[in-house]
């Protein structure tokens, strides 16, 4: 399984995303972190943190639950929990970095917008931040920063690993399905 992206090649990408959002909104007021649970909250999170300590500036952070909003509930596949998403702060006026680890079709990112206007209220402004974009994509949906793009095809798997999950080390990973 080949290794795209090892631990350092990570954490330097999160690193310059990091900045890109501070240049994008002309610093950081006003702005929250809201990840995509597991792997965009691990984002959120990492980015907290560098964020903190790059610039002092500790931004409001947390993790959303998108199963109640998922366009496959029907799916013998996937049966949701009723996870009420309470965070502690507010989105209202403010710009949200929607984070996530994996752009591919755009659903998650979809089902992640709606729950942020039905449970969260409305901010001024959501911004898309991925780890990794895969192309493939079902909706119209881009990112507005970018860490790596990796085209693959529908036959291929692409997996963030990260310590936070249980992984031994960071990684990004594709193998063949």
């Amino acid at each position: 399984m080949p290794v795209l992206m090892d631990k350092d090649r990570i954490a330097r990408t999160l690193t310059r995303l990091s900045k890109e959002i501070g240049e994008s909104n002309g610093g950081f007021e006003n702005v929250v972190l809201l990840g995509i649970k597991r792997g965009g909250e691990v984002v959120a999170e990492r980015l907290q943190h560098l964020i903190f300590r790059e610039e002092g500036v500790l931004l409001p952070a947390a993790g959303i639950d998108i199963g109640l909003h998922r366009d496959d509930l029907v799916s013998a596949f996937f049966v949701p929990q009723a996870v009420v998403n309470k965070i502690p702060f507010s989105v209202e006026g403010k710009t949200v970095v929607l984070c996530d680890d994996i752009l591919y079709t755009g659903r998650t990112v979809r089902a992640a917008i709606e729950t942020i206007f039905k449970e969260l209220g409305r901010p001024s402004k959501i911004q898309l931040l991925e780890l990794v974009d895969r192309g493939g994509r079902e909706l119209p949906i881009r990112a507005d920063f970018v860490g790596k793009n990796v085209p693959s095809s529908s036959r291929e798997y692409v997996k963030v690993n990260f310590t936070e999950l249980g992984a031994e080390e960071d990684s990004l990973t594709i193998e063949k399905k």
